[in-house]
């Protein structure tokens, strides 16, 4: 019985790492609708979400069964608790990519990034795409160090979400409101993906140590 339980709470974080990988999919295939104007990719990132929020219901109906049926106790109901947050998050960095998407296909046939500011929106989407990717080795391994790791990453975004300000915020900008709104919200929503990233792998450190990174 006890190899059962163990193997269904395993299970559960297999179904986590397996969002992360769609989540990082949709992460990949909005960025490139968003810098090359691609309405079709911007129209999959948008219909695929629903595949995640598919994926959440079913870990969600897994992780109530065992609550249920199982009634864990101290670790066990600790890693079933988190995973339930864990997948929550998940599923918003799959909305925010959709955001993302959506802004792509607002401006289609035109691309919503202005070239003086593509660098800085470039970076900040190759981060938000390496740290959900990260994510996925953290929840496959229960890897605290890469978790630690992943926490520390966050700071190259918030540096990149102070630059993109500036760059809007500089006499020579020349687009406009809606494109100064476009970028401000873009910058948001990449800064948000990785703000769950970090919260994810700190969840991972609590599941596995017991201790709370975020309450330090």
């Amino acid at each position: 019985m006890r190899d059962a339980y163990t193997d269904q709470l395993d299970a559960i974080f297999d179904d986590l790492a397996a969002i992360s990988r769609r989540v990082q999919v949709a992460v990949a295939e909005a960025t490139e609708a968003l810098m090359t104007g691609d309405a079709t990719i911007a129209e999959k990132v948008i219909s695929e979400d629903a595949v995640i929020d598919r994926a959440r219901e079913q870990v969600e109906e897994r992780a109530f069964e065992l609550l249920s049926l199982q009634a864990p106790v101290a670790g066990d109901l600790r890693t079933v608790v988190a995973a339930l947050r864990m997948v929550a998050e998940l599923e918003r960095m799959g909305d925010l990519s959709v955001h993302v998407a959506k802004i792509a296909r607002l401006r289609v046939p035109d691309v919503a990034v202005p070239d003086e500011v593509r660098p800085t929106l470039s970076r900040m989407a190759a981060v938000a795409e390496d740290m959900v990717s990260r994510v996925h080795d953290v929840i496959a391994g229960r890897d605290v160090e890469a978790a630690i790791a992943l926490g520390r990453a966050d700071e190259e975004m918030d540096q990149l979400r102070r630059t993109s300000f500036t760059e809007l915020l500089s006499g020579e900008w020349a687009h406009g409101v809606e494109a100064a709104v476009d970028i401000a919200l873009l910058g948001r929503y990449y800064e948000r993906i990785a703000d769950h990233a970090v919260s994810i792998a700190n969840r991972v450190i609590f599941v596995v140590t017991g201790h709370n990174p975020s309450a330090a």
